[in-house]
């Protein structure tokens, strides 16, 4: 066990970045994206899905190199600043930060709603409290909670799939892929599929906490994207195979519907708590991400400078986790932004635009630049097939952020 020069405690081994690659990305995601995705795709569902595990191999590929090059916490605000320049830090930063916060908020209104929908609210802030506490105990203790919702996690799913398939509900036929949508339809449902995804860079933003990065990193984001694509391919085929395309569309909520069309109702139940304990980790580990970019942007004083500091007991950057925390808490209280956060897509898609932008850097060699290059295409591609209103908002995040950063420039050189 060491420690980074920042304070920060290096113990995060393969294993554990691998499961916090997993916390994030096998989240609620999987319960509820589905639906979404194939009312967008319709019969081209899956290869919505292989867009966007495409275009997240390319993305996660730029994020290994770049994390193993700069181990710091801030993920692609890092890589941005020093490989593009301070502006596209900063709005891949600012993009980041704005938007996971809401997608926090959101996050915990869905595990409310999943244990108590009369006190969604409340729960939702007692759950914000509970894992920020966690969280201030040491990215130890987080990693450690983070591999029991894993667990249960991938036992509901593992389920769900055997459940599915061996029904006689179950039809091949109804896995035969076209394209009823278009392919505007596939390229939107896999931008929306791709926000599923996302979560692995969650341990390149963790660089200082892992032990020998350069070798860790590399090695746990290709293992925790292999892995969730394994696992959304059999999820989607098996449910798919149980209410084809357009019941997928129409579905509330697309597994627990699957299992009782496969003749097992009694399985629900335990779907739904599945997919709380998933949501559970999905807060996790997006307070964890947000917590270290936040860090890592007081540093450079684009935040203000007391939420860089380290706690000297825990090694946790303390101040940051409680003031997201506080953030979090008071949006899950006081507003229901699950349905107000699409711009949350575009930034994250925008966010990986920057990394795979900084990635095309590394190396002059044209075979070093495919996979960089298929990422920032795909990313640009897959942001503007989103619903427009997503576009629109994430855009207008965009652009409020590059104003602030602007006034704060033009103050900084008047004094």
């Amino acid at each position: 066990m060491t420690r980074s020069d920042s304070g920060l405690r290096r113990t995060l081994g393969v294993r554990d970045a691998v499961v916090v690659g997993l916390g994030s990305m096998i989240g609620a995601g999987v319960f509820a994206a589905l639906g979404p995705a194939a009312r967008a795709a319709g019969s081209g569902l899956l290869l919505g899905l292989a867009v966007a595990a495409v275009v997240a191999y390319c993305n996660a590929m730029s994020s290994a190199r770049l994390a193993a090059l700069y181990p710091a916490s801030g993920g692609t605000y890092v890589y941005g600043r020093e490989r593009l320049g301070d502006f596209w830090g900063y709005l891949a930063g600012w993009s980041f930060v704005v938007g996971k916060t809401a997608s926090c908020a959101a996050m915990a209104l869905t595990v409310g709603t999943y244990v108590w929908p009369g006190r969604a609210h409340a729960v939702a802030v007692a759950a914000v409290v509970a894992l920020t506490a966690v969280n201030y105990g040491g990215i130890q203790k987080s990693a450690w909670l983070t591999r029991v919702i894993v667990a249960v996690v991938l036992v509901v799913l593992a389920c769900v799939v055997v459940v599915c398939l061996g029904s006689g509900q179950s039809d091949s036929g109804r896995l035969d892929i076209g394209l009823s949508s278009g392919v505007g339809g596939v390229f939107q449902a896999a931008g929306l599929l791709f926000f599923a995804f996302a979560g692995y860079a969650r341990v390149a933003t963790l660089g200082e906490e892992v032990r020998d990065p350069a070798r860790t990193i590399p090695r746990a984001i290709p293992l925790a994207l292999g892995i969730t694509l394994a696992v959304y391919a059999c999820v989607a085929v098996a449910v798919l195979s149980v209410l084809g395309a357009g019941g997928l569309g129409q579905a509330a909520a697309p597994l627990a519907d699957a299992v009782r069309a496969a003749g097992v109702p009694g399985l629900a139940p335990v779907v739904r708590v599945g997919a709380a304990v998933a949501a559970l980790g999905s807060l996790l580990a997006l307070i964890l991400g947000v917590s270290r970019t936040t860090l890592a942007m007081a540093r450079d004083r684009h935040l203000p400078e007391a939420l860089s500091a380290v706690h000297p007991r825990f090694q946790v950057p303390h101040r940051a986790e409680l003031a997201v925390g506080a953030v979090v808490a008071v949006l899950a209280a006081t507003v229901d932004v699950r349905g107000a956060i699409g711009f949350s897509s575009f930034g994250v898609l925008a966010y990986y635009a920057v990394a795979n932008a900084s990635a095309w850097t590394l190396s002059p060699a044209p075979s070093s630049r495919v996979l960089p290059a298929v990422g920032l295409l795909g990313c640009v591609t897959l942001a503007f097939a989103l619903p427009a209103v997503s576009v629109a908002v994430g855009a207008g995040v965009l652009v409020v952020g590059a104003a602030a950063y602007g006034v704060r420039r033009w103050v900084t050189q008047t004094r």
